[in-house]
């Protein structure tokens, strides 16, 4: 993957690299000690965790790999705070992150400034280092990598404090969940051919964007605006919940089985709706992007409209149409492999290749999204039961 543009220097990296730890940190600064802590399901992660995990792939990854006799902040953070990394070595159970109230939310600020030191100190001589593409390019990655924790752990974050009957505020100013959907609910008609997918040129991207290559499509229309939260209420109210008739089977098993009624943070009261916002509670604004639904639910919305949700191929080749940026989008394509994908070797190779299966894929940002991580070949991923992030959909037909 190429990682540095064209005309970025050691040095542009070490400053970006510097502004993405500091963003963590300043989401963070809201929290209270106790915040740091929960993990009240398997799938959401500790504040401490996320922030102990991104300094952990700077150490492993690029510091315990470059620099000579370099001293660890802790031995046994590497088993602590590895994710997924198989290559690297074992790691704590997922479920149990929570668990973890030593090392104490202090010392994992320590580990940040030990290991941000060691990384400026790195990146202000990697100029004069024979492996200095690789070790930038890994630097690269770790700086992406930490930009989606951020937005971890905002969605982690706010799963914990909605699990709270008080409805606690983590910023009082964070208005971006109510924001009206961006569009005119007008279809736009993309017409059949051949159209390029995929990753290619300078910059940063993913091994899951590359190789890119050419799909053909039928022609198709697609909305310029997202299913909007007055949209999905009417689903409600025609028994969308009720119907087997509009859900995939694993759906109508998941709904059933989790007595699922609306969408996740959602509660109904006398005349309308309210949602649960990192702004504490908030009347559902009708004209919002509906936000929190699984696959399952945004399929069965379309089946009720008598549409369906686009490929992430049509998405892809119809993004210059609309505007987009406020919910991730469900697509109808399961997460796999582009046609010439490969696998990095060593542990880089098990940042996505190893999920391509039994996911589904998502397309464009949400409102949580760091500025400068978006682009219109990112390819977001999840089961398609996982809600908690801001995901939406979008029509086709």
């Amino acid at each position: 993957m190429d990682t540095i543009g064209s005309g970025d220097t050691a040095s542009d990296l070490a400053a970006r690299f510097a502004a993405v730890r500091e963003q963590t940190v300043e989401l963070c600064k809201p929290l209270e000690i106790e915040d740091y802590v929960p993990q009240p399901v398997e799938f959401v992660s500790p504040a401490k965790w996320n922030i102990a995990h991104t300094t952990w792939f700077f150490e492993e990854m690029v510091l315990a790999k470059f620099v000579e006799d370099y001293e660890r902040f802790n031995e046994h953070y590497s088993f602590l705070f590895n994710s997924y990394y198989n290559s690297i070595g074992s790691r704590t159970i997922r479920s149990e992150r929570g668990a973890l109230s030593r090392p104490t939310v202090e010392t994992i600020y320590e580990y940040r400034k030990h290991v941000d030191d060691a990384m400026q100190k790195l990146l202000g001589v990697v100029s004069a280092n024979e492996k200095r593409t690789e070790i930038e390019e890994l630097t690269a990655l770790g700086i992406n990598h930490e930009q989606q924790h951020q937005e971890l752990l905002l969605t982690d974050l706010k799963y914990c404090l909605g699990l709270n009957p008080l409805d606690p505020v983590y910023d009082p100013n964070w208005d971006r969940e109510d924001q009206k959907a961006l569009g005119k609910g007008e279809f736009i008609k993309i017409p059949a051919g051949t159209y390029d997918i995929g990753f290619e040129g300078k910059g940063f991207c993913f091994d899951n964007e590359l190789a890119k290559h050419k799909v053909y499509l039928d022609e198709f229309s697609i909305s310029d605006r997202a299913v909007t939260n007055a949209e999905f209420a009417e689903f409600i109210e025609a028994g969308g919940y009720d119907d087997f008739r509009l859900w995939h089977s694993e759906g109508w098993e998941w709904v059933r089985a989790n007595e699922i009624t609306a969408p996740l943070y959602w509660e109904k009261h006398l005349g309308g709706w309210s949602h649960f916002t990192l702004q504490g509670k908030q009347d559902l604004e009708p004209d919002a992007p509906v936000s929190h639904v699984s696959f399952y639910e945004a399929a069965a919305y379309a089946e009720m409209a008598g549409m369906r949700l686009p490929t992430e191929f049509e998405w892809e080749a119809a993004q210059s149409k609309f505007e987009w940026g406020q919910r991730w989008e469900w697509t109808a394509s399961a997460y796999l492999p582009y046609p010439g994908f490969s696998k990095p070797p060593d542990a880089v190779g098990e940042y996505n290749g190893k999920f391509m299966v039994n996911q589904m894929t998502l397309r464009g940002e949400s409102i949580a999204t760091p500025e400068g991580h978006s682009r219109p070949t990112y390819r977001n991923f999840f089961h398609p039961q996982m809600r908690w992030q801001f995901s939406g959909l979008r029509l086709a037909k």
